[in-house]
């Protein structure tokens, strides 16, 4: 309980960078995270993760030689992702639209999959635009960019990246109820 309490006051602090002020429940995570084949997986990055709510469901599924590399640029919640102490989680204190230069950095030039959380609607349109055409390119070819957001107001921006390779999908039982986006790289 401590954990969402102390989101809740950094999320009312920085409301326009978090763009929420619950983590994300359980039941978003395993909607986001159940299409991915883990053990095919060796690097995954994570956008936004916040304090880790999905952070932690992905720890808990990634194969042994594996690696989730986080980006998060709030402080408070930086601080509480080092916190984990996970031998295969990376944070990055980064903005997402730098993921290019921050995998070169730790030696990839490709990730299997992005998980993100970033609240795009709230985002500067010239950043958002980069986030997502930098997250298409460092994506291997058949991997996936999956997103989550309170409406489908994003759905053309995303097709616009990804071409016709997104299916959509609902989560009910998430504060505020989510729609997650799925968009497949196929060059």
């Amino acid at each position: 309980m401590t954990s969402k309490i102390n989101f809740f006051k950094e999320a009312v602090k920085n409301l326009k960078i978090v763009g929420t002020v619950v983590p994300s429940s359980r039941f978003l995570a395993n909607r986001m995270l159940k299409e991915i084949d883990f053990s095919k997986v060796n690097v995954l990055v994570e956008l936004g993760p916040g304090n880790g709510a999905i952070t932690k469901h992905i720890l808990n599924r990634l194969p042994p030689n594996a690696i989730l590399i986080c980006f998060e640029i709030n402080n408070c919640f930086y601080k509480q992702l080092l916190e984990l102490k996970h031998p295969q989680l990376v944070v990055v204190k980064s903005s997402a639209e730098k993921i290019k230069e921050e995998l070169s950095l730790l030696g990839f030039d490709k990730t299997n999959h992005i998980v993100s959380s970033l609240p795009l609607t709230i985002i500067p349109d010239k950043i958002s635009k980069e986030i997502l055409n930098s997250s298409f390119d460092v994506l291997e070819n058949g991997g996936t960019y999956i997103q989550f957001q309170y409406s489908l107001s994003y759905f053309k921006k995303l097709k616009k990246v990804f071409n016709t390779f997104i299916t959509l999908d609902f989560e009910p039982l998430n504060i505020p109820p989510a729609f997650v986006y799925r968009c497949k790289k196929v060059d």
